[in-house]
């Protein structure tokens, strides 16, 4: 045994994605902010080393809406400390992680009421009326 076995050694693995990431919802709010589209960003299809998802959750911080959704698992809908900028994740019946983005937008487009449900809506409160 070398005296180099007795040095403890702790190795970090790093993508070098996250510092981009964050850069690049840093634009996207300001092009969102300028009136321009907003931007989805998925979380799952990047090449991430473990924690550095946790370290993106946690540098995005928690803001003051949330929102959830049952359909064919838990959908968490939150805002984070910076206005504009939501975590969506997805779950399947196992309570699974299958889908994470980071949605860049004033209202993320799952909250958003689908025409065709609001006609159904109309209908079914017209008929309400006629009783």
């Amino acid at each position: 045994m070398s005296s180099l076995d007795t040095i403890p050694v702790c190795t970090e693995v790093a993508s070098g994605n996250v510092e981009p990431l964050l850069h690049e919802i840093r634009h996207a709010l300001q092009r969102l902010a300028e009136g321009k589209e907003g931007t989805v960003i998925d979380l799952k299809r990047l090449p991430l080393a473990p924690g550095e998802e946790e370290r993106i959750e946690a540098t995005l911080g928690t803001g003051e809406v949330r929102a959830e959704i049952d359909a064919l698992g838990p959908t968490l809908i939150q805002e984070t400390s910076y206005p504009g900028v939501w975590l969506i994740t997805h779950k399947n019946a196992d309570d699974v992680v299958v889908a994470r983005f980071v949605e860049v937008t004033y209202i993320p487009e799952l909250l958003r009421s689908q025409q065709a449900d609001i006609d159904a809506g109309i209908d079914r409160l017209e008929d309400e009326l006629k009783n």
